[in-house]
């Protein structure tokens, strides 16, 4: 039989006194089982504290997720409660001209750099820059000077020799009489009219060389070409010119009338062939910004290959240009006028809508509710566009206020002040 030490009686009798007990005895003393000390429950705990966090998180993204839906639910509903108010035009039926469009570049019918034919000084320019002249009228005067004594030379020389030559043919004809006679041997008579021979070829030469002298006084004068329209000179009076000179004195260019070199897609081309061989196709001319109309003409040509590098054709157009609208080298946008089309479902441009399936207009039906109509845009003129399938003549489309709409929602209409261009019923005049 065992009894217990001194010193656990002596803790026991501390502890049983109710005295307080000293921190070596606290630090010693084992934990009391269920006291808070004890540690076999703190990972239970534990879990459990992230139990709960989760569990509120969870609960906070469905409780999240509920109150957007009902929002986006009422929303809706009072979206399609409220009516939208749009701008609406009818769709029309009427004659509308075709076009093909292209960029051309005007080109001068006729460009001539003046050059001289002799060489000399400069006496006197009787054109001013930007002058319009006539075939034949004097532009410029060479010094004529050196070519008159060149003249008067060859027709001194000519008169020598017509001098000599009726000489040379006397003397022939008293050979000839001698020979007769027997005076004189066949040889001299032979030799004599050889003598005649010579002066009649000196006489062509002479009488050339005459013509040339005259030739080059004609070009002391130099003329015009062609009518046009004269540029900035590049020489002055006093200057001396070369007929070997690589710049040429002034340039002239025609253009009344005028040229336009236009291009259209490859494509085109057969409904182009088949246009003109019914009559002569009308072409315009517009600005670069296709806003302004310069000039009305005609189709000439079409070149007689296709660009492989672009798939392209060039056409040459004519066009008067009286009122000098259109000048060389100036871009241009050219239309070409093929037919009418006659009877065309016809809309405002901003009528159509782009989306995912391709092209659609906003239809108001009886009941005034948009309605999403799919269409199919043959080509647009202006601001208007024909359509070739999707819509009737008299349906009410949506104009102002699209990006509003959805299918199926209800509008309060009003006429739009979008209006299409007016009806064409014939093709452009074409001007002699």
């Amino acid at each position: 039989m065992s009894f217990p030490s001194s010193s656990s009686t002596q803790a026991s009798s501390s502890s049983s006194s109710g005295l307080p007990r000293t921190e070596d005895e606290i630090q010693t003393a084992p934990p009391t089982p269920g006291s808070p000390h004890d540690g076999s429950d703190a990972p239970k705990h534990r879990r459990w504290v992230w139990v709960v966090v989760v569990l509120l998180i969870v609960g906070g993204i469905v409780l999240y997720r509920m109150h957007s839906s009902s929002e986006a639910a009422s929303k809706s509903k009072d979206s399609s409660n409220q009516t939208v108010s749009v701008g609406v035009t009818a769709v029309q039926q009427r004659d509308v001209p075709f076009y093909l469009t292209g960029l051309g570049s005007v080109t001068a019918y006729n460009t001539v750099t003046v050059h001289t034919r002799v060489d000399g000084q400069i006496m006197k320019v009787f054109f001013t820059e930007g002058q319009f002249v006539h075939a034949g009228d004097v532009l410029i005067e060479i010094d004529p000077r050196p070519y008159q004594v060149a003249l008067d030379q060859a027709q001194g020389q000519l008169a020598k020799d017509l001098a000599s030559q009726n000489d040379a043919r006397v003397d022939l004809a008293r050979y000839q009489t001698l020979w007769q006679e027997g005076v004189i041997a066949r040889q001299q008579v032979d030799t004599q009219q050889a003598t005649v021979g010579q002066f009649d070829g000196a006489i062509q030469s002479d009488k050339a060389q005459i013509d040339s002298a005259r030739l080059n006084l004609t070009y002391c004068r130099i003329t015009s070409p062609t009518n046009g329209r004269v540029g900035l000179r590049l020489v002055d009076s006093g200057n001396i010119v070369h007929a070997a000179d690589a710049n040429g004195m002034l340039v002239i260019t025609q253009i009344q009338p005028i040229a336009v070199v236009f291009t259209l897609p490859e494509d085109n081309l057969p409904q182009v062939v088949a246009q003109m061989k019914k009559g002569q196709l009308a072409v315009q001319a517009y600005s670069r910004d296709d806003n302004t109309k310069l000039a009305d003409g005609k189709l000439l040509t079409i070149d007689n290959q296709i660009d492989q590098t672009t798939g392209t054709v060039k056409l040459k157009s004519e066009f008067d240009n009286r009122d000098s609208s259109l000048w060389p080298n100036q871009f241009v946008n050219i239309r070409l006028f093929l037919d009418v089309r006659k009877g065309a479902i016809v809309i405002p441009s901003a009528v159509i809508q782009s989306g995912a399936q391709g092209s659609f207009a906003y239809v108001i039906s009886s009941d005034n509710k948009a309605e999403v109509r799919p269409i199919q845009v043959d080509f647009s003129e202006g601001n208007i566009s024909v359509i070739r399938q999707g819509l009737n003549a008299g349906e009410q489309v949506v104009v102002d206020g699209a990006d509003k709409l959805q299918s199926g929602a209800a509008v309060t209409t009003h006429q739009s002040s979008a209006t299409s261009a007016p009806a064409t019923n014939s093709s452009p005049e074409l001007h002699p």
